[in-house]
């Protein structure tokens, strides 16, 4: 499937502010991370493979074709395609989605850069909402926000709902969907049934159904020979692919809509394990080791350029600050340039990959404490990328979007792993 075609010319553009825009534009900002113990779906044969295969090519052609004409007897509510619609029957879906980042697919960072596009720029656009908000009707609901901006307590429009149910699930007026786990088949068509009842899909449980948003094709943008966003690739290279445990496996449990990942503290727990040991003394140094082992993420820790996650010992006195020139620190992270140009460094672990930080310090008069920490930085790329915008003017009319943005990245940052060992009295230190 091919994904991020506009998106690439646009990127090789020598101009930063193109390339910044663009690599914000082809990203869902709920990155993967974090893998749960499933039973591996049932087995699915070549014959089956294939046929997945051919509806997902159909199903994600860019953009989404309009759904067309109403079918008859449709009440408003079925031809709605706005996710309250889908909310009033699909009450648990709609609730966790609303919690989920899909629904934030175009938050203020995305939609404060297309507003500064003309409204018929459709292409440039394209860029963004081919997987932020992919439906044709979306696409011309945004043309008309950003020739028309909606009055204040207006009603949202449709673009804004970001990655919504229809999106998903509703080609041509028709539902589609994963099989019942019951095994009960209904009759697509039953006019009986509301919105004619639904079409079943294996590829609802593949992971070939999430490459449509979260792989680059061969050919498409790459960093020092590394596609830039190569998720499905790194899962089906791991051991996961083979023990059949899907994205939705780790990202849908029991069919949940809510696709937790690196902005989740407890899943980014549940991706690793993370060890300690010392402090101990030898001539007058401290020394420390912590260890963290990608033991269940289904792909690299983490899996895409903007987070950064970040391990860190170091000695506080007593009143818990850092003593001043103790901190040692490693970055996990795939780290590039604001402009896209250059990878500066790659950092992040494979499945059951491990990284080591090791510590050799003197200990100081000060420290009361060793502390072992990682925080988690999620969005640290745009934190980067909308100061960027607002330092060099580049974000007019959506400056203040853009500003909300900032903010919410700024955020976003928390701390997983945080262990203090004390370096007076009894203890291993001694």
């Amino acid at each position: 499937m091919k994904t991020g075609q506009p998106a690439r010319r646009r990127a090789r553009d020598s101009n930063g502010k193109s390339a910044a825009a663009w690599f914000l534009a082809v990203v869902l900002c709920g990155l993967l991370v974090g893998c749960s113990e499933k039973a591996p779906p049932p087995v699915v044969t070549s014959a089956g493979q294939d046929a997945i295969e051919v509806f997902l090519e159909r199903h994600w052609t860019r953009p989404i074709a309009a759904q067309g004409a109403v079918p008859a007897g449709f009440s408003a509510q079925e031809a709605a395609l706005d996710p309250d619609a889908c909310g009033r029957c699909h009450v648990q879906q709609f609730s966790d989605w609303k919690t989920s980042l899909h629904a934030k697919a175009m938050g203020p960072g995305v939609l404060g850069q297309l507003i500064d596009m003309a409204p018929d720029a459709s292409e440039e656009h394209q860029a963004c909402i081919r997987c932020h908000a992919p439906l044709a009707e979306q696409a011309t609901s945004l043309s008309v926000a950003i020739a028309r901006p909606r009055a204040a307590g207006a009603q949202v429009s449709l673009h804004e709902h970001g990655l919504t149910c229809a999106a998903c699930h509703v080609r041509q007026h028709e539902r589609f969907g994963p099989p019942r786990r019951d095994g009960i088949t209904l009759e697509a068509g039953n006019k009986a049934l509301p919105h004619g009842g639904w079409k079943s899909n294996a590829a609802f449980e593949d992971s070939r159904f999430c490459a449509a948003c979260h792989q680059f094709s061969e050919g498409d943008f790459a960093l020092n020979g590394k596609l830039l966003e190569n998720t499905y690739e790194e899962w089906k290279a791991s051991r996961y692919a083979r023990e059949g445990k899907s994205c939705q496996s780790c990202h849908m449990p029991e069919r949940r809509h809510l696709w937790r990942g690196v902005h989740d503290e407890q899943m980014v727990k549940n991706g690793v394990t993370v060890t300690v040991a010392g402090p101990f003394r030898a001539t007058g140094m401290l020394e420390a080791v912590l260890t963290i082992r990608n033991t269940g993420t289904g792909h690299r820790f983490p899996t895409y350029v903007t987070p950064k996650v970040i391990a860190e010992i170091y000695q506080t006195g007593m009143d818990g600050r850092v003593v001043p020139g103790t901190l040692r620190q490693h970055v996990i992270a795939r780290l590039v340039e604001l402009d896209l140009s250059r990878e500066i460094a790659d950092t992040r672990l494979a499945p059951d990959e491990e990284t080591v930080l090791k510590y050799r310090e003197q200990m100081d008069p000060r420290a009361a404490f060793l502390v072992y920490r990682i925080r988690v930085e999620p969005d640290a790329f745009y934190t980067e990328l909308f100061n960027s915008l607002i330092a060099g003017g580049q974000a007019v009319r959506g400056r203040t979007m853009i500003l909300d943005a900032l903010a919410n990245s700024r955020r976003a940052p928390f701390t997983f792993f945080e262990v203090r060992q004390p370096l007076r009295g009894p203890g291993p230190a001694q």
